[in-house]
């Protein structure tokens, strides 16, 4: 089998396990058992890579078709709750997506308040490496402060502080604007703890009135619109699981 100019080829199982026919570990069972073909081909090697667009697989004679993964860019408004449903009649941002979408799960969250970027998917693992705290992708946020934010309170967001038992750390706080009444902050966080922005800013006294997600890993929010949703492409997926 040829992969010359197929950036996209997966080992065997995991193709079988993403097309829903078993886990890996019972996948490579099958492999081995000599149950499965590749282009006709007999495969019981476990290393072996297959194109999920180009190449026939065949599990028992039966062909097994890839479920077809997709991630979504959303700019989520203010006042919108990140799941498909709610149990107290408020919009989800399901409510903005294509019917046929609705198996899609968000990315992280934003909370009820905050607008910005985010992602959603039915791939399990790019969810995974786009959220645990151990891959550190980052996401830039831009918090209006009501009040002065001075460069000693970024000093200590970056240095990490203690609020409600918790630590809390941004990797990157500068001052955009500034003045006594009215701040506006861009902050760099790799974690993502609930609420942690808003938090960073309680914790010195200072309430965030408006709080907008601008990127995420390499993807910027950019000009996509308010409510508005596109589907990322086969670079920036490439290019988000790359910085892992």
């Amino acid at each position: 089998m040829s992969h010359v100019n197929r950036p996209f080829v997966v080992r065997l199982q995991k193709f079988l396990a993403d097309a829903g026919v078993a886990s890996r570990r019972a996948g490579e069972q099958i492999i081995l058992a000599g149950r499965v073909s590749v282009n006709g081909q007999p495969v019981r090697l476990l290393g072996t890579k297959v194109d999920p667009l180009h190449d026939e697989v065949m599990v028992d004679g039966r062909p097994v078709r890839a479920k077809r993964k997709l991630y979504v860019a959303l700019h989520k408004p203010a006042g919108c709750v990140c799941s498909a449903r709610d149990e107290l009649g408020r919009p989800v941002i399901h409510d903005l997506l294509p019917k046929e979408w609705q198996n899609l799960h968000s990315v992280g969250r934003l909370d009820f308040d905050s607008e910005g970027l985010i992602f959603l998917t039915n791939d399990g693992q790019f969810a995974l490496h786009l959220t645990h705290p151990r891959y550190g992708v980052r996401k830039k946020y831009l918090a209006t402060v009501e009040g002065e934010v001075t460069r000693e309170m970024l000093a200590r967001f970056v240095g990490g502080i203690w609020h409600a038992g918790e630590k809390l750390q941004a990797d990157k706080a500068v001052i955009v604007s500034g003045g006594r009444t009215r701040s506006v902050v861009e902050l760099d966080l790799s974690e993502g703890k609930n609420r942690e922005v808003r938090r960073l800013f309680e914790s010195q006294n200072l309430t965030v009135k408006r709080l907008q997600r601008i990127q995420i890993g390499k993807i910027k929010l950019g000009e996509l619109r308010l409510g508005k949703w596109r589907t990322l492409t086969a670079a920036e997926i490439k290019t988000l699981l790359s910085e892992l």
